[in-house]
């Protein structure tokens, strides 16, 4: 199998564009555009495909995040931040253009985002960084992008996958979290491919 993005390539920094926030004083909100991402050599037998988008380098304490005069250490240990979990999608469909799931921040959070026909979105992990935030809490469906830490020292990388499933749906309703995909892709995977892009708003980590 086979993914790649006409956005940006494989180990690469990915366009602002494709964020939710980019350099600026020290940051400014982005356009939240959705990477172009195609696949192909899918095996005999797939019934549909997951994809997902997974920020590895999140700093497992947020002491220093965007803290004025602080940094993030880059030996500091690091978690997973889900940006996009879509089930369902028709072994049919091969692409998806840029923009066209998302092509804008919406605060408190996208509650129908676009997608292909009969295909089911996640919650990504704005939902839980903006909890408590008077103008942005919500819940965040499908895609948003990246918005590492301004005053990190690690670059970000943000893996998209896309796996090939034995099944044409998985019993997962809109919202569904990270885990409970997880859960019940459980066995159902035939072959996955992935793509990798960098990110970072800290002007001295060039991404």
């Amino acid at each position: 199998m086979q993914l790649r993005s006409d956005s940006f390539q494989h180990g690469k920094p990915i366009p602002s564009e494709f964020a939710f926030a980019k350099p600026g004083k020290p940051v400014a909100l982005s356009d939240n555009r959705n990477p172009h991402l195609a696949w192909k050599d899918a095996p005999a037998g797939t019934r549909s495909f997951v994809l997902t988008c997974i920020d590895t380098d999140v700093p497992s304490k947020p002491d220093d995040v965007n803290q004025e005069g602080r940094k993030v250490p880059a030996d500091l240990p690091r978690v997973e931040f889900a940006h996009w979990l879509m089930a369902n999608i028709p072994a049919e469909c091969g692409e998806l253009s840029d923009g066209s799931c998302s092509d804008e921040i919406t605060p408190r959070g996208k509650q129908e985002p676009f997608g292909p026909p009969g295909s089911v979105q996640g919650v990504n992990d704005y939902t839980g960084w903006f909890a408590g935030d008077a103008d942005m809490s919500g819940t965040y469906l499908g895609y948003d992008g990246p918005c590492p830490p301004w005053n990190d020292t690690l670059v970000h990388h943000y893996h998209f996958r896309i796996h090939a499933l034995d099944t044409a749906s998985l019993a997962l309703n809109p919202g569904f979290t990270l885990a409970e995909l997880r859960s019940a892709m459980a066995g159902h995977v035939l072959a996955e491919a992935s793509l990798t892009g960098t990110y970072s708003l800290n002007p001295s980590v060039p991404a």
